[in-house]
């Protein structure tokens, strides 16, 4: 079948198989390979894409659910090679390690961000507790996303035009 979506502002029509999920029509269709290939039954987090506004696992969403659906990856958050604020964030925290669950973590951390301007620290490991990360302790992406959410309060502008 076919389906139609948008991803990081651009259509495609894609031509799909039934069981196809969401990661693969990204990762393989696409060339977009920022979301990764972890655990695949939506544990770890390092999938994660917006759809429609919400992070979501993309190893569990089957890609004709996407059908019609704004899709958010890591790729779209700077379209122009610029940084987004909650990239910057992440660096500027020491919050990237292996860099592997970097882009889940980043896309439901931006998820949240625009949910709620001002979140809690309660609310963002809420937030991040469906990204796994083995090297970073959780302490300074912690860090990095307040300052992410101090940053877009005081003006900073963020780079995703994708939604």
């Amino acid at each position: 079948m076919i389906i139609n979506l948008t991803v990081n502002g651009k259509e495609h029509s894609v031509q799909i198989e039934p069981h196809d999920r969401l990661l693969d029509l990204l990762r393989n269709k696409l060339r977009l390979t920022g979301a990764k290939e972890g655990c695949g039954e939506g544990e770890c987090g390092s999938c994660t894409v917006i759809m429609d506004g919400k992070a979501v696992n993309s190893c569990t969403v089957l890609a004709y659910q996407a059908r019609g659906s704004k899709i958010v990856t890591i790729e779209g958050l700077a379209p122009q090679g610029e940084m987004d604020v909650i990239q910057r964030a992440f660096v500027d925290n020491g919050a990237i390690q292996c860099g592997y669950c970097t882009p889940g973590m980043i896309l439901s951390a931006r998820a949240l961000l625009f949910e709620n301007s001002d979140p809690t620290e309660e609310e963002i490991r809420s937030a991040v507790a469906g990204n796994t990360c083995r090297c970073t302790g959780y302490i300074n992406i912690i860090k990095a996303i307040k300052q992410a959410a101090k940053a877009m309060m005081n003006g900073s502008r963020t780079t995703m035009n994708a939604e």
